[in-house]
Order: C-alpha cells, then sequence, then structure tokens
C-alpha cells in the first residue's frame, strides 16, 4: 500500500515552498529531490510545468534512496545494488516525522489507516520450507557484504 496518491500533482511554488519549511531541496532539469531526517522523496516537472511525485517518501542511506521491507521478523532498508541494511526505529520515526511535515507542506491529507505505522514498499516472505520466498533474501534479491552473485 503506497503512503501516497502518487497520481497527486504540485505546482512550483509548493515545491519552492518546501525550503523555507527547513526541507532541503535540490533541482536538476526538472528533478527535485526533497530530504529532510535522513528521509527523502522525488518529485518530476511534467510539460505542464506541475509535478508529481517519482519516489515516495523514504529513508536515504549514502545519500541514496532505499525501499522498506518487511521480511517478517525484521524491517530492513534494501538499496538498489542488492544490500540490505537493518532498519533502526530511529529511521522509523524520522520517515514518519518527515512524511507528516511533507504532506502537511504539500496540502496533502493522511488518512487514518496511512497514520498507523510504517509502511513497507516490499512485503514478500514465506518461511515455510521448500516454497517460493522461504528464504527472505532471495526472494527480494538482496545479498550479504560476503556473498558473491
Amino acid at each position: 500500500m503506497p503512503m501516497w496518491n502518487v497520481d497527486q500533482r504540485f505546482s512550483q511554488k509548493a515545491i519552492e515552498s518546501l525550503a523555507a519549511l527547513g526541507f532541503s531541496v535540490g533541482s536538476t532539469r526538472g528533478v527535485v529531490r526533497v530530504e529532510k531526517y535522513g528521509s527523502g522523496a522525488e518529485f518530476r516537472k511534467d510539460s505542464d510545468g506541475l509535478y508529481h511525485m517519482t519516489v515516495q517518501p523514504t529513508i536515504m542511506l549514502n545519500g541514496k534512496f532505499t525501499r522498506l521491507w518487511d521480511a517478517g521478523y525484521q524491517k530492513f532498508l534494501l538499496t538498489d545494488d542488492g544490500h540490505k541494511v537493518p532498519a533502526l526505529a530511529s529511521h522509523l520515526a524520522n520517515l514518519r516525522k518527515f512524511n507528516e511535515e511533507l504532506r502537511t507542506a504539500l496540502g496533502v491529507p493522511t488518512f487514518y489507516n496511512e497514520a498507523l505505522g510504517s509502511v513497507s514498499q516490499v512485503s514478500v516472505y514465506d518461511r515455510v520450507k521448500g516454497r517460493a520466498g522461504d528464504v527472505p533474501d532471495k526472494t527480494v534479491g538482496v545479498h550479504g557484504d560476503g556473498d558473491s552473485h
């Protein structure tokens, strides 16, 4: 379940106003990255001048977006290069704070079910041996630092 209605679009003025609210706002060729509290989101400018969200609020790791994965026994941050890092309570608290402040700044309502807790982008696991998903890392394509692939 996504944290945002990704069809919603925003004016240039709304995106630019985020900097005055303490967000770090960087723009390159119509792509805007918004960051705060170690979390971030990305918006892209459409041909009509309005922006749409292309990367939903997520935790940043070494300046890059991650995906939050609920492995059933632990939440992890997945990187694009296939690594996983345990998600800490502070990561999740900061993501919630970032999400709430960004929604408020852009006038996006928060519904009850969205405010209950962290929403994972990936929730694939099945710990029954012999079934697809029995090895969580394999299911989502991550590897440890000592693994080769």
